[in-house]
């Protein structure tokens, strides 16, 4: 059951951090990556990670996943600009 709380809890930081990407603010994307960092550095100075090499990976893991969701939801962000200015034009045309 333990692992089924931890795969919840990293859907729900994927979901929030895609949520907080397709905000107008670019900058509401990077709240949960410098929080991640952050928390990460709390854990290897408090040697909850013992090694270098888990840190590392950790990090470059976690990180392409964040980035990934921050890029999916720009451009979703952007696709749907997009269609309302087309929306736009289509009705100035008539």
């Amino acid at each position: 059951m333990d692992d089924t709380y931890r795969l919840l809890i990293v859907v729900g930081i994927l979901a929030v951090q895609y949520f907080f990407s397709t905000r107008n603010n670019v900058y509401w994307g990077s709240v949960i990556p410098v929080a991640y960092i952050v928390f990460l550095i709390w854990m290897f100075v408090t040697s909850r990670i013992e090694s270098n090499l888990g840190f590392i990976l950790y990090l470059l893991f976690g990180l392409l996943f964040l980035i990934a969701e921050w890029s999916a939801g720009r451009k979703s962000l952007s696709q749907k600009r997009k269609k309302e200015l087309d929306k736009i034009k289509t009705h100035d045309l008539k």
